[in-house]
């Protein structure tokens, strides 16, 4: 039986994705943190990316590497710490992974990367090019930054898949990246101020499934989308309110009065709070540069079939009419 190794593999993404392996596979998880609740007979590393004696520790026996492990949330007490984790720990992984000769390398990277300043394409694609000068910050740099070097390494020879999923929603244990974190917000709020922007939603339980027929079926050297379903803000927030039976007075705001609430929000949360904000001036940029998406390539190479994004809604949700309140969110951490 193969042994596949996942980083990050305790986090959002990770976790589902350890779920979908363990049916066919034997495990390794690379982790700070150990998994909350994992299939049986999964190998625990305890131990950052940047270690390399727990990376080959974790790479004993393994013949592909999921590498999930990343530094998500846009906001980080020390900014250089995207870099450190997200950039030099993706090379950290490449270089041991090409040392213990694995045969398959799959890099997760992100759809925020094509985000740039002025595209011109009406819908994003695998095809869309971006150069770091665009990056809208220190977290989108960083994966550009990890994303460029695990395709040099598939042009010098270790067979490296790309995959870029967009925002992944779903059932969490706890574990709130970003999407939910975002989703979770609006539905404690009676007053929703929003910056109408399209989101591109797809279920975390699809994105696992299409890493590993990314991992199978996907071309050395190729980016893969793994999204669902485009929807505006000024769609889902309706509809996140019928689906949990809470009314809310919901207001559009300028992009410029976004960005400007984020700047305050973020240079509050450098100087006093220590603490992630609600929002960060990365995260508003990207917003208003966003697009469709097209996941096409993903269907048609891969097989990739995302569900109907609703139920994953529900999953976040919770029961329909339960309330949610701000003090269910844990806005400190954002796990890979």
């Amino acid at each position: 039986m193969k042994q596949a190794l996942v980083t990050g593999g305790s986090g959002f993404i990770g976790a589902h994705l350890v779920s979908q392996l363990a049916q066919e596979r034997r495990v390794c998880v690379l982790d700070v943190h150990p998994p909350v609740s994992a299939p049986e007979g999964i190998r625990y590393v305890r131990g950052s990316v940047l270690d390399r004696t727990a990376v080959h520790a974790a790479l004993e026996g393994v013949d592909e590497v999921y590498h999930l492990a990343a530094l998500s949330g846009m906001w980080m007490p020390n900014k250089a710490d995207f870099q450190a984790v997200n950039y030099a720990g993706t090379q950290m992984v490449i270089e041991a992974a090409r040392e213990r000769g694995v045969t398959r390398f799959l890099h997760c990277s992100t759809g925020a990367l094509l985000f740039g300043r002025s595209r011109r394409e009406s819908v994003i694609t695998e095809a869309t090019a971006t150069s770091l000068d665009e990056m809208p910050g220190a977290y989108t740099r960083s994966k550009l930054l990890a994303e460029q070097s695990a395709l040099q390494a598939a042009a010098a020879g270790l067979p490296v898949v790309i995959a870029s999923p967009t925002m992944p929603i779903g059932p969490h244990n706890g574990s709130l990246t970003p999407p939910n974190q975002m989703l979770l917000r609006f539905l404690a709020q009676r007053l929703q101020l929003y910056l109408d922007f399209t989101i591109n939603l797809v279920d975390v339980r699809d994105v696992a499934a299409g890493l590993v027929l990314a991992m199978h079926r996907g071309q050395v050297g190729q980016r893969y989308i793994l999204g669902g379903e485009d929807i505006s803000l000024s769609k889902l927030l309706p509809l996140m309110g019928s689906i949990s039976g809470r009314q809310a007075l919901r207001i559009p705001i300028p992009g410029a009065v976004a960005q400007t609430a984020a700047v305050l929000m973020e240079f509050c949360a450098d100087h006093v709070t220590h603490r992630l904000p609600e929002a960060t001036l990365e995260a508003v940029r990207i917003a208003v540069r966003s697009k469709p998406m097209s996941i096409d390539k993903s269907r048609r190479e891969l097989g990739y079939a995302p569900r109907p994004i609703e139920q994953a809604l529900r999953d976040v949700i919770g029961t329909v009419g339960t309330p949610v309140s701000s003090a269910q969110i844990d806005v400190s951490s954002s796990p890979c």
